[in-house]
């Protein structure tokens, strides 16, 4: 019998793949299910996972579910003892081919560092997810960005969403 949600999963995550190696992460993949220490669903390169949501349910989640998403992907991050971990979720409106325009979750802590119990370092922050891959490559991971042509930065949306407000 054919497990429809693990099916959509495959999808989204084969698709953050794809946009991932386009984009200077040559060596990106989908991880193994390893069980009740799960690992997050694509590594990205050495350090650096990815937790994917895609369907119905990941274009239409609400907050609350993000969030609940977001403490998932940060439980993962520590059972692959990555440095880097963010969440990808596809958006209504935005097929596979274009996954590099999904939203990447972050907590503003996980960026920029400081005490994990403040309110500031749990601050959602979301983005397209190729402004994510662009900025891993500025910090060192993936292919570095000085090889790119010009053509292959993302095209930063400036829709960056910081505790529930649009800017």
């Amino acid at each position: 019998m054919v497990n429809k949600s693990k099916n959509l999963g495959t999808r989204a995550e084969t698709a953050v793949v794809r946009a991932a190696r386009t984009r200077g992460f040559s060596l990106a993949d989908r991880l193994t299910l390893t069980g009740a220490l799960d690992r997050g669903d694509v590594g990205l390169c050495p350090g650096v996972i990815v937790e994917v949501k895609g369907g119905n349910t990941a274009r239409t989640a609400s907050d609350v579910l993000i969030d609940s998403w977001l403490r998932e992907t940060e439980r993962e991050r520590d059972n692959a003892g990555a440095r880097w971990a963010f969440l990808v979720v596809q958006r209504g409106g935005v097929g596979p081919a274009n996954a590099h325009r999904w939203w990447a979750w972050w907590r503003f802590g996980w960026l920029f560092g400081g005490a994990t119990d403040s309110t500031t370092y749990r601050t959602p922050i979301r983005m397209q997810f190729g402004d994510a891959l662009h900025l891993l490559r500025d910090a060192g991971y993936g292919e570095p960005n000085e090889a790119n042509t010009g053509n292959e930065r993302p095209n930063v949306s400036g829709d960056v969403r910081v505790q529930g407000a649009t800017r």
